[in-house]
C-alpha cells in the first residue's frame, strides 16, 4: 500500500494489508516444499514411534507409518532422488505441451488470434468477447495477462468507453475464469498428474486423464463469460463511466488493426486447423464406418473413451501447437526455417527454470509423503471424521471450494497448492466415495475465483501498473474493490453450476464419473 497513515485506511485495506503480509511471510514455493519434505521425514519418525496405523480400505491389511529416518529409509531417499523428479507425473506432460504451445506463441499466432477476436467484436458485444477471449487465453499461460488486458483497455478507448472497464473484464476472464476453457490447456495435464499421484495412495492403478474436467470446464466457459459480462455492465461500468481517452503511439500500435501479413498468417493457420480437425474427427469415427476411420480408437474394443486418442491429449496439444504455429509463421513471415521453430520451442523451455526447481522439491515431498503411508493414514482418519459429521456431497464440496479460495489468497500458484492439498484431500474424498476427478474440479473452482483479488497473484503488480496508467492513484485496494464483485459472483455462480453437476450426476469429463467405489 502507498498510504502510510494507518488511520486513513479502510477496513478493506487493512484486511488486504494483512493478507499481503501473510503471503509475503511464506517462503518461496520451492523452499516451502523442501521444508515440507524434511518435515515429512521427521513426522514419519514420530508417527512410527507412536505406532500409527490404519486398516487399508480396499485390501483390509494393516498399514503402519514408515520411518524414513531409518537406515532403509535413508537409502531409499538417496537412491530415488533423481527418479522421484524424472518420474513425477506432471513434469513430462507439461514440458511436451509447452513445447507445442511455444511454437504457436513465438510465431505470433496466439497474439494475432486474440487481437483478431477482440478487434472484430461489435461494440454491443465487446464486453462478452473480451471476457471470453480472457478465458480462452488461459491455454497459453501468461499471454492473456501480458497482451489481452492492456489491449482490452485500448479497444474500450476506441469504443468511447473507460479503459479500466475493458481491463477489468479481461482480467476477470483471464484470471477469475482461469480453469474454464473450451479446449484442453497446459494446466490440465499438470493438475491431472498431481491428482493421479494422490489417487494412487489409495488405488495404485488409478489414472486421471488430462481431459478429466473437460465437460465441466467447457460448460463453465459461457457461464463465466455471461457472469463477467453482467458484472462489468452492472458494477464496473457504473464506477467508470464512458469518456474520451487518448493512447500514446506505442499503445496505438498495439491496438491497431491486423497487418496484411498477420491476416495471411491467420488464414494459413485456419486451413491447418481445419485439416487437423478433420483428421481427428476421422480418427474418432466408429471403426469401419469409413475407410481407415477410427484408427485412434481402442484397436480391440473400438472404445473411444479409453483409447489412444483420449490418452494422447498431451501429444495432440503438442502437434496442434507446432502445426498451427508453423502454418501461421509461414503465412506471416515469422517462421522462415527450422531454426525459427526451434527458437519458439526453446523460448518456451527458457521460461520454465523456476518451475523445474519447484517440481524437483514438490516431487520429493510427494514421494516421501507416499512412502511414509501418512497420506493414507490421514485420509482414512479424515474420512471417518467427515462421515461422523454426516455431511452430504454438496455442503462438503462447497466447504472445500471455500477452503481452496481462502488458501489462494496467500498462495497463488495453482500447481503448488494442488501438490500440497491433493495428497490429503483426493484420498480422503475417494474413501468417502467421490472420484479424484470431482475433487479436482472443486479445487479448480475455488482456485480460480479469488485469483483476481489475491495480492499474491504473480501478475498482480502488473495489473496495478496497467490500471495506474489511467488511474494514477490506483493501488491494491483499487484493484480489489473493482474485482471483488467478479470474485463473489464467480464463486456463487460456479458453485451453483457445481451443485447442478452433482444433482444430475453428470460426468465432469470423458470417462470421469463423480463417484469412486466406496470401501467395503
Amino acid at each position: 500500500m502507498n498510504t502510510t497513515d494507518k488511520t486513513t485506511k479502510t477496513r478493506l485495506e487493512r484486511i488486504l494489508d494483512a493478507i499481503e503480509r501473510g503471503g509475503n511471510a511464506l517462503p518461496h514455493p520451492a523452499t516451502l516444499f523442501a521444508l515440507l519434505a524434511l518435515l515429512v521425514i521427521v513426522a514419519s519418525w514420530l508417527a512410527s514411534l507412536a505406532g500409527l496405523q490404519v486398516q487399508h480400505p480396499t485390501t483390509g491389511k494393516t498399514v503402519s507409518a514408515v520411518n524414513l529416518l531409518s537406515l532403509e529409509g535413508l537409502h531409499r531417499i538417496l537412491t530415488n532422488l533423481v527418479t522421484n523428479f524424472t518420474g513425477f507425473a506432471p513434469l513430462g506432460t507439461v514440458l511436451v505441451a509447452l513445447i507445442g504451445i511455444g511454437v504457436a506463441e513465438h510465431s505470433g499466432l496466439i497474439a494475432a488470434a486474440l487481437r483478431k477476436l477482440v478487434l472484430s467484436a461489435p461494440r454491443r458485444l465487446l464486453t462478452p468477447i473480451v471476457v471470453f477471449a480472457g478465458v480462452m487465453s488461459n491455454m497459453a499461460s501468461e499471454i492473456g495477462y501480458v497482451l489481452l488486458i492492456p489491449l482490452a483497455g485500448l479497444i474500450f478507448i476506441s469504443a468511447g468507453r473507460h479503459p479500466i472497464v475493458g481491463m477489468a473484464a479481461a482480467f476477470a476472464g483471464v484470471s477469475g475464469g482461469y480453469s474454464a476453457n473450451l479446449l484442453i490447456g497446459t494446466i490440465d495435464p499438470l493438475l491431472s498428474g498431481l491428482s493421479q499421484e494422490a489417487a494412487r495412495i489409495v488405488d495404485p492403478t488409478y489414472s486421471v486423464s488430462p481431459a478429466a474436467n473437460w465437460f465441466f470446464m467447457a460448460f463453465s466457459t459461457p457461464v463465466i463469460t455471461l457472469l463477467g459480462w453482467w458484472v462489468t455492465e452492472k458494477f464496473t461500468a457504473q464506477r467508470f463511466p464512458d469518456g474520451v481517452f487518448h493512447a500514446d503511439a506505442a499503445d496505438a500500435a498495439m491496438g491497431a488493426p491486423l497487418s496484411t501479413t498477420e491476416r495471411r498468417g491467420l488464414r494459413f493457420a485456419g486451413i491447418a486447423l481445419l485439416a487437423l480437425t478433420l483428421l481427428i474427427v476421422w480418427s474418432a469415427l466408429p471403426i469401419g464406418s469409413l475407410p481407415g476411420a477410427g484408427f485412434l480408437r481402442d484397436a480391440e474394443t473400438g472404445d473411444l473413451l479409453k483409447s489412444p486418442l483420449m490418452s494422447g491429449v498431451v501429444a495432440l496439444i503438442f502437434i496442434i501447437g507446432v502445426a498451427l504455429g508453423i502454418a501461421y509463421g509461414v503465412g506471416a513471415g515469422t517462421v522462415r526455417n527450422d531454426n525459427d521453430v526451434i527458437k519458439g520451442m526453446s523460448a518456451s523451455m527458457a521460461t520454465l527454470g523456476s518451475y523445474l526447481v519447484l517440481v524437483f522439491f514438490a516431487a520429493q515431498f510427494v514421494a516421501f509423503f507416499n512412502w511414509t503411508q501418512l497420506g493414507l493414514i490421514m485420509a482414512v482418519n479424515g474420512a471417518e471424521s467427515l462421515k461422523a459429521l454426516g455431511l452430504s456431497a454438496l455442503p462438503l464440496f462447497v466447504l472445500f471450494i471455500l477452503l481452496t479460495a481462502f488458501i489462494n489468497l496467500f498462495m497463488g500458484s495453482a500447481s503448488a497448492k494442488w501438490a500440497l492439498m491433493a495428497p490429503v484431500f483426493v484420498p480422503m474424498f475417494m474413501l468417502l466415495g467421490y472420484s479424484p476427478e470431482l475433487t479436482q474440479t472443486a479445487y479448480r473452482v475455488g482456485d480460480s475465483v479469488t485469483n483476481i483479488i489475491s495480492p499474491m497473484l504473480s501478475y498482480f503488480a502488473l495489473i496495478i501498473a496497467f490500471f495506474q496508467k489511467y488511474e494514477p492513484k490506483a493501488g491494491i485496494g483499487t484493484i480489489v474493490a473493482v474485482m471483488l464483485p467478479y470474485s463473489l459472483t464467480f464463486l456463487v455462480g460456479w458453485s451453483i453450476v457445481f451443485a447442478i453437476w452433482l444433482a444430475f450426476g453428470i460426468p465432469v469429463g470423458p470417462d470421469s464419473p463423480l463417484t469412486y467405489p466406496a470401501a467395503k
